[in-house]
């Protein structure tokens, strides 16, 4: 019987190492996603497009950079990368340049990689994308024909589809959640309050360095930011929940077990360790920068060091997306994507694994973190904390801010109460449940033996029918015997049949001479 105390125990261990990763990298994401904020309020999408637009080389360095500059969630990402290809962008410079970069270069993921891994970490993730991005447009430049890609684009041109205009996310009109607004140019559709408020205050007609030394334009900057926090707050923390449970609960023998595969240092281990790692970032559906406390588990309990990597390039393969590349390019251009970043994130995790091994850069297996001293963790918090607040007043306003502090204890009340209600109808239910649930592991555990039983009954007639089949074969072996003796018997009557044959003629003849001889003085005495 499981300890219920032990469980508890566990359990707020695991919500502690969360905090405690959050604590770490909370500085790290304010500046990031206000980073991200600029970069989407002082760069224009349809110059990026145009730049975009050829399929060479050049176009892949430069979807790389702003990919990098102009982070996004992983839904986000591939929301921004179908609408400028969608408009002429190239498959090289968007779907493998600037998609995989705006998720897996950007600024935010080095600083939280730094903090809780360590600068190798952060090197071998740059050097890493670089590798997939290279990998990803060498595969679309020279193996997957152009045709589909042209196909890919016109399928896309032919769709109506409703985008969010700040994000680029797609959002279904009819949707009880969506926001709208009603413009000169007709109504526009928004996936948050922050998208609406960044739309209403931006100017189009302003160039990047009039945005940068405009207050407005810094305004939308912070409500970029916050829209940013929108969208990915559940993802990570998430991450930071999985990681922190994952560290209590899961003992380091199993982990142990499942990084076991080959000898370590092997080729195997290390091919198999980025296998299994982007297998399990696939099943997380957790973002980039969620996977990286989980990263840490990972790396604290076995797996390879450039396996890390691997199992950090699986946000843009996990199946919500996916499923999306379908939606949006088809089944076929799906599968070239699927099939080019899994294969390209295991060939990168291989490469880095020795390349850093080369040149002595891997940590001792499962040492990690930052060089930051605490006090410089707790000081720069502060002071994004003081930007993040000024981030949401900035989005919400004071008197919002009001009624949603206000409505806070008023929600908590009524969810407290809610719960009591729960708890007290459900006692009844509870105890049903358990008389179920008793009942259910009785059931199992007749299911079960019915099931050894009819395994050994199985078993037993496989062994029978085993001992049938020798007898048989032993019996056809036998009577083949029997054939080829019956055979032979058969040739030797013939032959005595032939010979007996050729004796009477003999005989016959002999028998007649005396009497041909008779005949033949008869004949001479006539």
């Amino acid at each position: 019987m499981v300890n219920i105390v032990t469980v508890i125990g566990t359990l707020v261990d695991g919500v502690e190492l969360a905090v405690d990763m959050a604590w770490e990298t909370w500085w790290a994401l304010v500046f990031g996603f206000t980073l991200t904020g600029a970069v989407k309020v002082f760069v224009n999408e349809e110059w990026l497009t145009q730049v975009l637009g050829e399929n060479g080389w050049r176009e892949v360095a430069i979807g790389t950079l702003f990919g990098a500059s102009s982070s996004s969630c992983s839904y986000t990402a591939i929301a921004t990368t179908k609408a400028i290809f969608k408009k002429g962008a190239s498959p090289v410079a968007s779907l493998a340049a600037f998609q995989f970069a705006s998720t897996n270069l950007v600024i935010e993921l080095g600083l939280v990689l730094w903090i809780l891994l360590g600068w190798q970490f952060v090197a071998a993730d740059f050097v890493g994308g670089l590798i997939v991005i290279s990998l990803l447009a060498a595969t679309y430049m020279y193996a997957v024909p152009n045709e589909w890609f042209t196909t890919a684009q016109k399928r896309l041109q032919s769709r109506e589809e409703v985008r969010d205009p700040v994000c680029g996310m797609a959002v279904e009109p009819t949707s009880g959640e969506v926001i709208k607004l009603e413009t000169e140019g007709g109504t526009e559709y928004f996936c948050s309050n922050s998208c609406k408020v960044s739309y209403e205050n931006r100017d189009d007609d302003l160039s990047w360095r009039d945005r940068f030394l405009n207050v407005d334009g810094w305004k939308n900057v912070f409500r970029n930011a916050i829209g940013e926090w929108d969208m990915l707050w559940e993802e990570i923390a998430l991450g930071f929940l999985i990681a922190g449970l994952l560290g209590a609960f899961v003992p380091r023998s199993w982990w142990t077990a499942l990084f076991s595969v080959g000898t370590q240092g092997s080729l195997t281990w290390v091919i198999a360790g980025s296998i299994i790692g982007l297998v399990v970032g696939i099943t997380t559906f957790v973002c980039s920068v969620g996977n990286v406390p989980f990263a840490l588990v990972l790396w604290t309990n076995g797996i390879p060091f450039g396996s890390v990597i691997s199992f950090i390039f699986a946000d843009l393969l996990i199946p919500p997306l996916v499923n999306g590349y379908r939606k949006y390019y088809g089944v076929r251009i799906a599968a070239v994507l699927f099939a080019s970043m899994f294969l390209a994130s295991v060939v990168a995790g291989v490469l880095i694994h020795y390349f850093f091994g080369a040149f002595g850069l891997i940590p001792p297996q499962g040492e990690a973190g930052g060089t930051a001293p605490e006090t410089y963790t707790t000081v720069l918090n502060v002071v994004f904390t003081v930007v993040f607040a000024l981030e949401v007043y900035v989005t919400f306003g004071l008197d919002r801010l009001s009624e949603m502090v206000i409505a806070v204890p008023r929600k908590l009340k009524s969810e407290i109460r809610r719960v009591k209600r729960i708890l007290q109808g459900g006692r009844e239910t509870v105890r049903e449940m358990v008389h179920e649930l008793r009942e259910a592991v009785k059931l199992t555990r007749e299911a079960f033996s019915a099931l050894k039983e009819a395994l050994r009954l199985a078993i037993q007639a496989f062994r029978l029918m085993k001992e049938a089949f020798e007898l048989m074969r032993e019996a056809f072996r036998r009577t083949r015997r029997a054939g080829r003796k019956m055979k032979e018997a058969v040739l030797t009557t013939r032959r005595a049949i032939q010979r007996l044959k050729a004796a009477i003629a003999r005989a016959g003849g002999a028998f007649l001479v005396p009497f041909r001889k008779v005949r033949n003085a008869l004949q001479r005495s006539n």
